[in-house]
């Protein structure tokens, strides 16, 4: 399951990819490594048109799975089983949205036996980190967010990415899953505008050809 992926790109590449009419992200830092229940940029659709914007890593818990029903939420990351009534209220168009990336990561499944800890791997389009997509969507939802350490009441604007199966590429490393990755504007068009029905075909993994294992990302130069 992904839970960090990186962004190393400029605000006019993703204007570029999407041509959004509305930019609310103020400026985007050079490089963005993105931890759930932080704040992160998609693009959504609108009234008024394609907006660039800011929200927080994390869609709400189904309850079941909560500690507590009044217990603070720390989201659900990842999104699969598109079948389950909890996500099926939010796969209308109305809801969807791309989350631009140019790198995900995956844990590998044994231990380092040096440091005992899980190693970490990543995955791009290529080892220049071109930009591409997660398929995802969004809420308005008002609640507690964080821990009961740090809990934050009130109004939360959220985003979740889809997965589906890994791909060769990801699966000596990660066997269950992956992001679905989308990497062509007609596939943003279909996710972001066609029925369910249509654009549910979008939940496969991505060509294995087209992803390739890279060092952690750096800073572009220059």
């Amino acid at each position: 399951m992904c839970n960090l992926y990186n962004l190393t790109t400029n605000q006019q590449a993703i204007r570029d990819f999407v041509a959004p009419t509305h930019d609310s992200i103020g400026n985007l830092e050079p490089i963005l490594d993105v931890y759930p229940d932080r704040p992160a940029p998609v693009v959504r659709k609108t009234d008024g048109g394609l907006e660039l914007a800011r929200l927080t890593w994390g869609m709400p818990t189904p309850v079941e799975h909560l500690k507590t029903p009044d217990a603070p939420d720390t989201g659900v990351t990842n999104v699969r089983k598109t079948w389950i009534r909890h996500w099926q209220q939010w796969l209308g168009v109305e809801h969807r949205c791309v989350v631009p990336a140019t790198a995900f990561s995956e844990y590998g499944q044994a231990p380092d036996p040096v440091t005992k800890r899980k190693p970490l791997y990543w995955f791009a389009l290529g080892q220049t980190q071109p930009l591409f997509f997660f398929a995802g969507i969004w809420i308005r939802w008002e609640g507690t967010r964080g821990s009961n350490r740090t809990p934050r009441p009130g109004k939360h604007e959220l985003f979740a990415f889809l997965t589906t199966g890994a791909n060769e590429v990801v699966k000596p490393i990660h066997p269950k899953a992956m992001p679905v990755i989308l990497t062509r504007s007609d596939e943003v068009e279909v996710w972001l505008t066609a029925d369910w029905r249509e654009a549910k075909a979008l939940q496969r993994p991505l060509p294995a050809d087209l992803l390739e294992g890279i060092e952690k990302p750096a800073a572009p130069t220059g």
